[in-house]
């Protein structure tokens, strides 16, 4: 989930490069025949180029369809000192002049001096937000970049705005008529088109390119996985806490009344839901009246606007599950994890009853091709998770409830397994038998500022991976500084090596590989990282993904 930028921290000194880009200290770099003006972080020796197109803007005949790569500039001077507007999305954690249907940016931190031969390693991040929020400009690199400079091993990081929501994800049969599933997917590989093409000029590799993301940034790598000629453009992953099996994957069909509830709140276009003729007028309505109907969007806690099948030509052509038995999915090696509380974020604090735990497990499986298996599968689901709070989430606590009922705690440890472990060791496991190197982890370093139901709950690993740069500062304790600088050490190591043990960087444990005969995880705690054995609640996971047909696809 994705909330606000905050801080900029001060990292270290750079001795091993090139002089400043420039006298006047102002980073500049030639991008064909438009110069590119960024912005020196001084504290950090990192500079920024921000809000520079990768796509033709999503506007009038564009809006809906593909995107457009635009690798030219047809100006000579254009300002990169800032981020670009977010993609259109109800202002929740970006204001509304922080949006815009005009987004299609992407950004740019590198080591400051640097030539265009460096030929740095590429970090590359898809943001989160459930792919109805979010943007670049809540993610701020430098602290990434600073201590890849600092440990010698220095890499460029980039990001990226895609389209949201309805206009990135649209759904239903008008959707599928008209060649319109998984834009936003498209905008992601159009991302990574541009890195091909121009992080060259930037002293960046090409052909070392890591692919990483949080939450539905997660997700959406994970898809790029199964059909998308991912090798082109990427030689590695690094996944946080999402996968494409985290919820039933379905034909855009399955979410119309999502589409038409969108559309119903466009007044230009609302007569025209009961005719199923939706498509043209949403495309030349007028983007004040786009914006004020996403209100629905955010208010809708069943994830409409997501990820779907597409055929044989598209990005998911099936179920992953299925692809995955096949071996149906790129072999570059990755980074996967959870973390150990994710689904305290998700659960209404006042849901108090098994019947309420029962209804939402069907809810989310729903619809099933078999509701008596489905009731059945429930019906198991509900004896593996029994209403004992000492076995519920936040995990390790005990009987405490703070205050919620025991159903809470029951309903948080289903979620947790069933929306990220269950399909991380899923994915882990398909990819570690056909011989892929893959490394797991449990992050379980607490958010001590957050209400202590959370625990270690989902999203908290942003404000480490990113120093602090991210939603609120590291705390002041030295673990969570601990734990912030081994995930970038282990990053940037892998991103340089493929290996996150180059024993650069601080002192910190060995990451074990997972393989199908060595099935551990390296446990991400300030206070306590080591290999654990990726057995806990095994039994309950086994048992969700022994019929993905019911729980992911």
């Amino acid at each position: 989930m994705l909330l606000s930028l905050s801080y900029v921290l001060a990292l270290y000194s750079l001795s091993t490069f090139a002089a400043p880009t420039t006298n006047d200290g102002v980073p500049r770099v030639k991008l064909g025949k438009t110069t590119l003006v960024g912005r020196a972080i001084t504290a950090s020796k990192v500079e920024f180029f921000g809000a520079i197109p990768y796509a033709e803007p999503p506007l009038g005949p564009l809006r809906l369809r593909p995107p457009v790569l635009k690798t030219h500039l047809n100006v000579a001077t254009f300002n990169a000192t800032n981020f670009g507007k977010g993609c259109l999305q109800y202002p929740k954690h970006l204001t509304a002049d922080e949006v815009d249907e005009d987004c299609m940016t992407i950004n740019v931190y590198r080591p400051a001096g640097i030539s265009s031969d460096a030929k740095l390693p590429v970090l590359f991040w898809t943001h989160g937000g459930g792919m109805i929020q979010g943007a670049g400009n809540m993610f701020n690199g430098s602290a990434i970049v600073a201590q890849s400079i600092t440990r010698g091993t220095p890499i460029i990081y980039v990001n990226f705005n895609y389209r949201l929501g309805p206009l990135g994800f649209p759904q239903g049969q008008e959707a599928i008529n008209n060649k319109a599933l998984n834009l936003g997917l498209k905008d992601q590989v159009t991302a990574l088109e541009w890195v091909q093409q121009n992080i060259g000029i930037f002293g960046g590799d090409k052909k070392k390119v890591t692919v990483f993301g949080e939450s539905a940034g997660s997700i959406m790598t994970s898809a790029l996985f199964l059909n998308s000629n991912l090798e082109k453009y990427a030689r590695a992953a690094i996944f946080q806490s999402g996968h494409l099996t985290f919820k039933g994957n379905f034909p855009a069909t399955h979410q119309q009344s999502d589409w038409d509830g969108f559309v119903a709140l466009v007044p230009s276009c609302a007569d025209l839901v009961a005719m199923n003729n939706t498509w043209d007028c949403i495309r030349e309505a007028p983007v004040a009246e786009i914006f004020a109907s996403l209100v629905n969007v955010e208010t809708n806690t069943a994830a409409p606007f997501m990820p779907v099948l597409d055929g044989p030509d598209g990005f998911i052509p099936d179920y992953p599950s299925k692809l995955y038995a096949k071996g149906h999915f790129a072999k570059l090696p990755f980074i996967t994890g959870t973390n150990l509380d994710e689904g305290t974020l998700f659960v209404a604090p006042t849901i108090n009853s098994t019947d309420q735990v029962r209804a939402s497990l069907i809810a989310g499986a729903s619809p099933s091709n078999n509701p008596a298996s489905l009731n059945a599968s429930v019906d198991k689901i509900l004896q593996l998770y029994p209403d004992v709070p000492a076995l519920g989430a936040p995990f390790g606590t005990g009987n405490e409830t703070f205050g919620y009922s025991s159903q809470y705690k029951r309903m948080a440890a289903i979620s947790t397994d069933a929306m990220m472990l269950a399909p991380r060791r899923f994915w882990q496991k398909a990819a570690a038998d056909f011989g892929v190197k893959t490394y797991g982890y449990l992050f379980t370093e607490p958010m001590l500022a957050d209400p202590p139901a959370l625990g270690t709950t989902h999203a908290v690993d942003l404000t480490f991976v990113y120093g602090g740069l991210y939603y609120k500062p590291l705390e002041k304790t030295t673990s969570a500084h601990t734990a912030s600088s081994y995930f970038i050490d282990y990053w940037v190591s892998f991103t340089n090596g493929l290996d996150p043990n180059d024993g650069k960087g601080v002192q910190r444990p060995k990451w074990e590989q997972y393989t199908s005969k060595n099935q551990v995880l390296l446990q991400i705690n300030g206070q306590n990282t080591t290999t654990i054995p990726d057995t806990f609640r095994k039994t309950q996971t086994d048992f969700m993904n022994s019929d993905p047909a019911i729980w992911f696809h």
